[in-house]
Formats: C-alpha cells, sequence, structure tokens
C-alpha cells in the first residue's frame, strides 16, 4: 500500500514532512558550511557559532524567557529529562509526578526510587488525566523537592494547567517536559515560573531528529551529567560554571541544529481550522463500537488522540488502516504505561492519532470515513 504525508498520523513519534528547508540546511552546512561551535576563530567556525546563538535566541522566543543564555541544547528531550532528574540536588528525596508521565520520566523516576529511595507521588487526576487542582490543593506539599509534569500527553493529548498548577504549588521547583506540545501550544516559562523545561526538536517544532534541549531558570539546582571538552576555560579539568557551557561538554549536532532552526524559520501555517478538528472529534464520538480517548474539556485538548474498537485489537485496528488506507499511526502503550494504567488502556493500548499543520480537511475526512468502514 502506497501512502503519503497526508495518510502520516504518527506526528507525535516524529514529525513528516518536514519544512523542504530542514534537509537543505543540514545539507549546506555538512557541504559547505563546517566549522566547529565554540571552538575556532576562522570564519567557518564563527559561521557555525553565530547559528547556533540565533537558534538558542529563537528557542527562547518559544519557550517564553529572558534567558537565552540558560538554554542548552541535548541530543534530545529524554535527554534533557534525565540531566534534570538525574543530576536534581536531591534533599526531602520527595518528587510529585503527574498521571500522563512518558516513560522518559518514569524509568529514571523508577530508577531513582529504587536506587536511592526517591518517593514518587502520584498527583490526583480526572478521568482523562489532567490534574485535579481541587484535590491537589488539599495535599500536604512539604519536603517535596521537585514536581514534574507532561504539560501535553501523547496519548491523549490532555494540555495541563501549568499557570495554575505554578500558583498551587508556591516555589517548588517544576520540570516540564513540552515534547509533544512546543510547536503546537503556547509556552511561557517566565510568566509561568517554570523551573525547567525540556524540550525536542522533531516534533511540533518539525526539525529533525537528534536534536532537543533544556531550559534551566536556576542551574545551580542540576549537576551537569557528562564532562568533557567545551571549547572554554581549556586550561582547568573542571567543567566551567558558567552557562550554557556547563552542560553542554562535547561537540553538539551542529548538523542537525542548523536544520532545527530552517524548520524554526520556515515553519508553514497550519492548513486546518482548530474547529476542522473539534468537528473531527465529534463525528469520531459518534461511532459505535468506538472509544475516543480526549480531554473532557476541548479547550485542554492537543493534536493528539486515541482510539479503540470494541472487536478490534489496537494491533488488527492499525493494520488494518495501514493496509486498506495507507494510514500510517502508531499502536500500543507510547511509551507509556502509567497513561495507559490510568485510561483503563493497559496492558494494549490504543491506536493513536497525531495531527500536523500540514494536514487539510480532507485528510481528517478520510481518516473518518476509514475508520467508519473499519469498526461499524
Amino acid at each position: 500500500m502506497q501512502t503519503s504525508a497526508a495518510r502520516y498520523f504518527d506526528n507525535a513519534a516524529t514529525s513528516f514532512p518536514k519544512p523542504p528547508q530542514v534537509a537543505a540546511a543540514i545539507a549546506t552546512y555538512l557541504n559547505e558550511g563546517g566549522g566547529s561551535y565554540g571552538r575556532s576563530s576562522y570564519p567557518r567556525a564563527f559561521s557555525a557559532s553565530r547559528t547556533i546563538e540565533r537558534l538558542r535566541d529563537r528557542m527562547s522566543e518559544i519557550i517564553g524567557t529572558s534567558l537565552a543564555e540558560n538554554i542548552v541544547f541535548t541530543s534530545c528531550a529524554t535527554m534533557a529529562l534525565n540531566t534534570v532528574i538525574r543530576g536534581f540536588a536531591w534533599k526531602h528525596r520527595r518528587v510529585l509526578h503527574s498521571a500522563l508521565e512518558h516513560n522518559a520520566v518514569m524509568r529514571p523516576l523508577f530508577m531513582l526510587q529504587q536506587k536511592h529511595g526517591i518517593e514518587l507521588i502520584t498527583m490526583p487526576a480526572h478521568s482523562d488525566g489532567s490534574i485535579d487542582l481541587a484535590k491537589l490543593s488539599q495535599c500536604d506539599f512539604s519536603n517535596i523537592d521537585l514536581v514534574v509534569v507532561n504539560h501535553q500527553s501523547n496519548v491523549n493529548g490532555v494540555i495541563q494547567p501549568l499557570e495554575k498548577l505554578r500558583a498551587l504549588l508556591g516555589d517548588i521547583p517544576i520540570l516540564v517536559d513540552t515534547s509533544q506540545s512546543l510547536g503546537n501550544t503556547p509556552v511561557k516559562a517566565d510568566e509561568w515560573g517554570l523551573d525547567f523545561v525540556a524540550f525536542t526538536g522533531h516534533k511540533s517544532l518539525l526539525g529533525p531528529t537528534g536534536t532537543g534541549g533544556l531550559f534551566m531558570r536556576n542551574p545551580a539546582l542540576v549537576e551537569s551529567l557528562i564532562y568533557g571538552g567545551t571549547g572554554s576555560a581549556s586550561d582547568s579539568y573542571e567543567m566551567p560554571t558558567n552557562m550554557p557551557d556547563r552542560f553542554e561538554a562535547g561537540t553538539p549536532n551542529l548538523a542537525g541544529l542548523h536544520g532545527l532552526l530552517a524548520a524554526l524559520e520556515n515553519k508553514p501555517e497550519c492548513q486546518y481550522q482548530r474547529q476542522d478538528f473539534v468537528n473531527l472529534l465529534t463525528d469520531l464520538r459518534k461511532i459505535s463500537n468506538l472509544s475516543v480517548y480526549t480531554a473532557s474539556d476541548i479547550e485542554w485538548q492537543g493534536p493528539v488522540i486515541s482510539m479503540t474498537c470494541s472487536h478490534l485489537e489496537p494491533g488488527a485496528f492499525g493494520e488494518r488502516l495501514y493496509q486498506e488506507f495507507g494510514i500510517e499511526t502508531r499502536i500500543g502503550l507510547h511509551c507509556a504505561p502509567l497513561v495507559h494504567r490510568h485510561l483503563g488502556t493497559f496492558p494494549t493500548g490504543t491506536v493513536r492519532f497525531a495531527f500536523s499543520p500540514y494536514h487539510q480537511r480532507k485528510d481528517f475526512d478520510y481518516l473518518l470515513e476509514a475508520v467508519r468502514k473499519i469498526t461499524e
């Protein structure tokens, strides 16, 4: 079965297509650019360094912070999350997390629980996984070191109310996973008082894989996981204390970061209207034998949804979508068993659909008709 970008609904795993300028920027750097970041004084190196600093400034705008120098680049959001979770200066060894966390958070937390006795506390949640702020307000926040929150679920697209959460938690440090949200949902790190923001470049930012990063309001709270050359303070065996060098040991993925900047500077206009998406959800919910997993309140819904069919396992459902209609989706647990346990879809999981700004209303219509034919 031949397929096309219009039939690709796996954007929560990685976005496709990318703006054509992404591949062009990578090729230009590899074929014509050259030069390393922050390590030499010849023109090619200066050019590479200027590009990375321009990207850092652009990312600060997207994250919503004036502290561009406190943004460090990593290989992915998983690396960024591990940097904070494993390097955090734990005092009371208690952490709050939401019911919608990905294994990029839960596995390092579980490791700390097993090896160091860190206590993991799941915040009270509504049936869709959104934080129950009323119940949370009655909880004891004493001796909580860190709060970890997935801004937008990679399973059902629920967006968590970060601003309200910050108001409730006082000054407890918050680590936010924006892997799914950054690029399609506003993030305001300074306005909302977010302490750590982990991000990836290859999802809604439409950049290449192997790119990501971390914003740290107070880097002193975290010990770096990786030590090595930075191009600065090279006379010392100690890591530099200045940002971003302290957390950027080793040569960065310059080709990928050139591509990420190109993605940010050439982001396409969304080809569908919000109401088109709302109408799709409404029509899907009318299909018998189909359960659709989304936010209870459409205002807190991102461009990711899941579904199950009463008479088809997710694997068979997804296979038929591809074989009969060329529709590419993600089936199973989506590296988020915590979420599926909360939703009641563990252990088989769901069929997930994640949308792109390149999708059009006609693609929604095609998807709707395909689901109808398979499930009814």
